[in-house]
């Protein structure tokens, strides 16, 4: 049986009472520490090096930016698609960060919708 860190008391408490203040102070993590639960992240979660993890990151960061310019261009995906010579999925795609899509076919797109290489640069840096 799991402990609780609430003081019992034997005599009965008001229905206006309530134990939550001495939990108010506890952050989330801590009272998810003392339940039995671990926290971390994704990349601990997944058993991920630091190389991988970088690599996840710059690709749905140079996602964010597609969609950005996308955006910034009032373009639909089925328009971009147009312009692109691909389909409104396969932008969906581009746009989630999908593993099945290259990095090759992301800075294509990116920069036939105009993207500045000083904007992939910023891009780029955001992941460092």
């Amino acid at each position: 049986m799991p402990t609780s860190r609430r003081k019992v008391s034997t005599t009965k408490s008001s229905p206006k009472s309530s134990t939550k203040s001495s939990t108010k102070s506890s952050t989330k993590s801590e009272r998810l520490a003392s339940a039995g639960w671990r926290t971390g992240s994704a990349q601990d979660f997944l058993g991920l090096g630091d190389d991988e993890a970088a690599y996840i990151e710059l690709r749905l960061q140079l996602a964010k930016t597609l969609r950005a310019q996308r955006e910034g261009a009032q373009l639909t995906q089925e328009a971009a698609a147009k312009v692109l010579g691909s389909s409104q999925s396969r932008i969906a795609k581009m746009e989630s960060g999908d593993p099945t899509v290259s990095l090759d076919l992301l800075f294509r797109a990116l920069f036939k919708l105009g993207v500045s290489g000083a904007t992939l640069a910023r891009a780029i840096r955001r992941c460092a």
